[in-house]
């Protein structure tokens, strides 16, 4: 099953990833200042992920490919890992929109 964990970075912030069924990380949050601003950046992602236009296509200077999910106000919620084509950034998108939908929420933290 898919699922969020939440865990604390060495400099003290708190972040999330969202891992598919299979273990591999497909969206990464920023750095949060408290495990609730942690909780609200999972709960935008789970109102956000099913909305195509929230998703920010890009390309790296390397020739990488990725993406940016945002919530409504623009600001980036999380962050995909680089993918080596453009079909296989767009099976990521897939993945998350796919994966949102019953993931747990496992908090490393506690």
């Amino acid at each position: 099953m898919a699922k969020f964990e939440i865990s604390k970075r060495k400099n003290g912030e708190f972040q999330f990833n969202l891992k598919a069924n299979n273990g591999e990380v497909i969206l990464t949050s920023e750095g949060y200042s408290s495990k609730t601003s942690c909780k609200s950046g999972i709960n935008s992602v789970i109102t956000n992920a099913s909305n195509v236009s929230r998703y920010d296509l890009k390309a790296s200077k390397n020739g990488k490919f990725y993406f940016n999910l945002k919530a409504s106000n623009g600001k980036i919620i999380g962050t995909s890992e680089m993918y080596s084509t453009e079909s296989a950034r767009n099976n990521g998108v897939d993945s998350v929109k796919s994966n949102v939908p019953g993931a747990q929420i496992v908090d490393l933290t506690v």
